[in-house]
């Protein structure tokens, strides 16, 4: 298990709030560990400000776990709004990123929310 430590928000200061979004997407990334301060960096200068002037996107954050492993997590008001950012941005921005030659693995999912179930 690991425990990851807030480095900073995406867009707004973060709330741990479900009510004001729809989906959630969580991206787990291993990172070579020569690389761990260009991620970050671009990170900060790259996918943070495209993903805050996102249409739909609410809030996110990003985590760092000791070592060379990060934690982004983003929430949108509506799946068709991370649809449009996945699809008109991401190969674009991990091209200017050098996300590749930055990341050793990447899992993630996202996840539709039931607002029926949201307290």
């Amino acid at each position: 298990m690991r425990l990851f430590s807030h480095r900073f928000d995406v867009r707004t200061g973060f709330e741990p709030r479900f009510t004001d979004v729809d989906v959630v997407r969580v991206a787990h990334c291993r990172v070579r560990p020569d690389r761990v301060d260009n991620f970050s960096l671009m990170q900060e200068k790259v996918w943070n400000p495209a993903m805050a002037g996102s249409p739909g996107m609410v809030r996110g954050l990003f985590g760092e776990a000791p070592g060379d492993e990060f934690l982004i997590l983003s929430m949108w008001w509506a799946a068709a709004e991370h649809g449009k950012y996945r699809t008109e941005r991401i190969e674009r921005l991990s091209l200017r990123a050098r996300t590749a030659a930055d990341v050793a693995a990447l899992t993630g999912a996202v996840v539709d929310l039931e607002p029926s179930w949201t307290v």
